[in-house]
């Protein structure tokens, strides 16, 4: 059983849930994979599930046009709190915007106050950050991602993996 269909159960209501979204890593996946866009209003509704939310953090890549401001401006409405950094231009014209480490300081430093940790990215970097939580901090991790664009050892060691694929009229946009 998903944990998604686990919590619509109201088995946990008393779970302190942190959910960290890797915005870049979910908007390549629906947009490859699919050719939409993520409904992260309604990802972050079934993350928590009825349990007790602490924090919601979206993490985003700001470009010299801001053509993203109006999007950050939705998730923030959406009950997100959204930190932005500039996408770096390196000398040659190649591009980086990632926020692995900071995504995984946050949830370290936060680990403390949670029971749960729902990071909402497919990528295989963070396998690592959630032994770590898993092990040293006592934490359940769970995966929301795509299933066909995600890491299969990071579903493999999650305590519990959500394909947003599964339901696309509600993930998806």
């Amino acid at each position: 059983m998903s944990f998604v269909n686990q919590m619509n159960t109201g088995k946990f209501p008393e779970q302190r849930v942190g959910v960290f979204v890797d915005i870049q890593n979910m908007y390549y996946s629906a947009r490859v994979l699919h050719k939409k866009k993520v409904n992260f209003k309604e990802v972050l509704k079934s993350a928590v599930s009825g349990r007790k939310l602490i924090r919601a953090i979206a993490y985003g890549i700001k470009t010299a046009e801001g053509l993203e401001h109006n999007f950050f401006g939705a998730l923030s409405k959406s009950g997100f709190e959204v930190k932005t950094k500039d996408l770096q231009i390196f000398p040659g014209g190649t591009k980086k915007g990632d926020w692995d480490i900071g995504i995984a300081i946050d949830t370290i430093k936060l680990a403390g106050q949670l029971d749960v940790i729902v990071l909402v990215t497919g990528d295989g970097d963070f396998i690592p950050l959630v032994e770590y939580l898993q092990v040293n901090k006592g934490c359940r991790v769970e995966i929301m991602a795509f299933f066909q664009s995600a890491s299969s050892k990071l579903i493999d060691i999650a305590d519990d993996f959500a394909d947003l694929g599964k339901d696309k009229k509600k993930f998806l946009i």
